[in-house]
């Protein structure tokens, strides 16, 4: 199929009606505020006091190594959330699987913001436990919140609904950064240090708890229910979720590339560019980098739900190429321009994340169309958590070392190739708006709803 307008087919039944759309989206959106709230916050910490909290024994560089390495385990973890998590998702239901994620990560979070400093090797030991179960949680939660959202929605105005959720992500980013800011402006380096770090990993038990109160009135989806009435989901059938690997191993493969320069890019600003913005080759205080970053990812609320908007008219694909290319020009400047003037660094940090959650607004409705139910959780879980194993968890990891072996130039061209590749998979992909997510899977309904596109390939 093109690239163009998605093909005009009937819309998909919302089953239990619009005010399950409505609860589906606040829960998956509260779901991933807390997801990457948390995320978010360990990623700020990583590149600035967790070094010296955790590692300080180890020296400057090595320290912000192992911290960084600490905020990789997560990722590691990931992947094995989402084959676990999705398989279960795919064979009970994805509503049992987002209350067990919510609880794990809530959990995680809690004990991290209890553990003592400064204790050697064996509360370094506790923390990266923790930071694996965050990465385990998440590897089922986004995915499942993601398509508890699409399996509600009319097919018509998935990308839209799926962007709505999808804004979790950036508000989560802003209250993270502005959460620092403020503590570091109203507490003394000392009492910051000590315990006000605490603070936001504590506080997450607030969105625990409001979203397991919305989470109990979200019913299953209406696809899921179709596919477990024809015993798809039994144990025994023969195409149950962690398969996908063998049954779709070119969507998952095209998929993990596709969304590789997306996430590498995010990470290197959010993430990295922490360190790099605060470096002596830019000279930012924290508090002038933090302040960046917030705005950046409030700005970036708006571009996620006209990606989504734009993706229900124009298609996902292209929606998807405009991202990558704002994305593509933006790390070129960032690491081009090397400004210590916070309005050129912040315009161009904006580009960037912007032109992420542009993109993002359109991932939740093409992953979850390239897979048929069955298989969907599990498929779309490992393609979006292999990324973030391969090109997230290492992003800081491997741009510090590449900036110390070649200078940041050497960063930038890396980064610049991944993209590249990341359009090549694009193109390569299906262009799934208008498809009836229930029907996939089903030989006799999907021909109607596919209009010509090649229904071996499902």
């Amino acid at each position: 199929m093109t690239t163009g307008s998605p093909p005009h087919s009937r819309s998909q039944s919302s089953g239990k009606g619009s005010s399950q759309q409505i609860k589906a989206v606040a829960s998956g959106s509260l779901g991933n505020a807390l997801e990457y709230f948390d995320f978010a916050i360990y990623g700020a910490l990583a590149a600035t006091i967790f070094p010296k909290l955790f590692f300080g024994g180890m020296g400057e560089t090595g320290a912000l190594l192992a911290s960084f390495a600490t905020f990789g385990v997560g990722f590691v973890a990931r992947p094995v959330g989402a084959l676990v998590l999705g398989h279960l998702g795919d064979k009970f239901g994805r509503r049992p699987i987002l209350f067990a994620t919510l609880v794990m990560m809530g959990g995680a979070s809690i004990l991290i913001g209890l553990l003592p400093t400064d204790q050697g090797i064996s509360i370094a030991v506790v923390l990266v436990l923790l930071r694996a179960i965050q990465g385990f949680s998440l590897g089922g939660e986004v995915t499942g919140n993601k398509l508890i959202v699409m399996e509600h929605c009319d097919a018509t105005r998935r990308g839209f609904f799926g962007s709505i959720m999808t804004i979790g992500s950036p508000i989560s980013q802003v209250l993270a950064n502005l959460t620092i800011v403020v503590l570091s402006a109203t507490l003394t380096d000392t009492q910051f240090e000590s315990w006000g770090w605490r603070l936001p990993f504590l506080g997450s038990i607030v969105i625990v708890a409001v979203a397991f109160f919305i989470r109990l009135r979200v019913s299953e989806t209406p696809a899921f229910e179709a596919s477990a009435k024809e015993g798809r989901s039994a144990p025994d059938a023969e195409s149950k979720g962690w398969r996908v690997l063998l049954t779709h191993p070119r969507q998952v493969a095209l998929l993990t590339m596709a969304w590789a320069g997306t996430t590498l890019s995010f990470y290197l600003v959010a993430v990295y560019g922490l360190s790099y913005l605060t470096s002596s080759t830019i000279g930012m205080s924290s508090q002038t980098a933090f302040l960046i970053l917030m705005i950046a990812h409030a700005v970036s609320v708006v571009a996620a739900l006209l990606g989504g908007l734009t993706c229900d008219r124009i298609g996902r694909k292209r929606v998807w190429y405009l991202g990558l290319t704002g994305c593509f020009v933006g790390v070129a400047l960032f690491f081009g321009v090397a400004s210590s003037s916070p309005i050129t660094m912040g315009l161009i940090v904006t580009l960037i994340l912007s032109s992420i959650q542009f993109l993002s607004g359109a991932e939740p409705a093409l992953f979850a169309e390239q897979f048929p139910t069955n298989v969907r959780f599990s498929g779309a879980a490992l393609s979006y958590t292999i990324t973030n194993l391969l090109f997230s968890s290492p992003a800081p990891f491997i741009a510090a070392a590449l900036a110390a072996v070649g200078g940041t130039s050497l960063v930038a061209f890396a980064s610049l190739i991944v993209i590249v590749v990341s359009a090549v998979a694009v193109s390569k992909l299906e262009e799934g708006g208008g498809r009836d997510l229930a029907a996939l899977g089903h030989p006799g309904k999907e021909s109607a709803v596919l209009e010509g596109a090649d229904a071996e390939r499902w």
